[in-house]
């Protein structure tokens, strides 16, 4: 039985190693073999994902910047699509719903950005600390303005993902335990509202797992 709501999100362990954490390596076992097998109807339909999505970030990279750079982002994509549709099925524990694993991925990248952008294109950063236009006895607060909003984006990142996943977990969880007190015409109504909400779930597992990539593609193409 829970003590409480969050209690779902506990990692379990065993002989001190966290089984749940497992979870994100199974795709190691899984994505080797679309290399050497005969090319699947899952395989084309990733290829052609993969090929759309690295359209997408070409152009927002530029097209003399984004020679390998795209496949970093689409890498994060892939990761993230991975572990979110992952945590959809019962007992399997949603790796992306935690701090440990968002903020990991999210502050490397940031601060691997920052100090390319400062040792390379210092004028660059600091001409963004001050948007064009900006009156003169505003500088001073828009420098401080732009600095916090620059240091803040691995946080915004890390917890736009895991509280994304959080809250739609909690909610089924929320209906899911009222089951047992309800009638039989409550559990059919519920039944259909967690299988919308399962549906709901698995859009915003998608777009979640975009906005991280898009939104650090964003980020990157911003120190050059």
């Amino acid at each position: 039985m829970m003590m409480n709501l969050f209690s779902s999100f506990d990692p379990t362990s065993n002989f001190n190693f966290s089984l749940n954490w497992m979870s994100t390596l199974i795709g190691i076992m899984i994505i080797p073999p679309m290399f050497w097998l005969i090319p699947s109807r899952f395989h084309m339909l990733w290829n052609n994902i993969i090929i759309i999505l690295h359209k997408e970030f070409k152009i927002l990279l530029g097209s003399y910047k984004s020679q390998g750079s795209t496949l970093i982002f689409i890498s994060l994509f892939s990761l993230i699509l991975f572990n979110n549709f992952l945590g959809l099925f019962p007992y399997i524990f949603t790796s992306t719903s935690h701090m440990t694993m968002t903020l990991s991925l999210a502050l490397p990248l940031w601060l691997s950005f920052m100090i390319y952008g400062w040792l390379n294109n210092s004028i660059h950063m600091l001409a963004h600390l001050v948007p064009q236009g900006t009156p003169p006895i505003l500088m001073p607060f828009m420098v401080c303005i732009e600095t916090i909003s620059n240091v803040i984006r691995p946080g915004t990142l890390a917890i736009r993902l895991s509280a994304n996943m959080i809250a739609g977990h909690l909610s089924m969880t929320l209906l899911g335990n009222t089951g047992p007190m309800m009638s039989l015409t409550l559990i059919n109504l519920l039944i259909i509202v967690q299988i919308l909400l399962l549906t709901l779930e698995t859009a915003v597992a998608m777009i979640q797992s975009y906005v991280f990539a898009i939104l650090s593609t964003l980020y990157s193409s911003e120190v050059n």
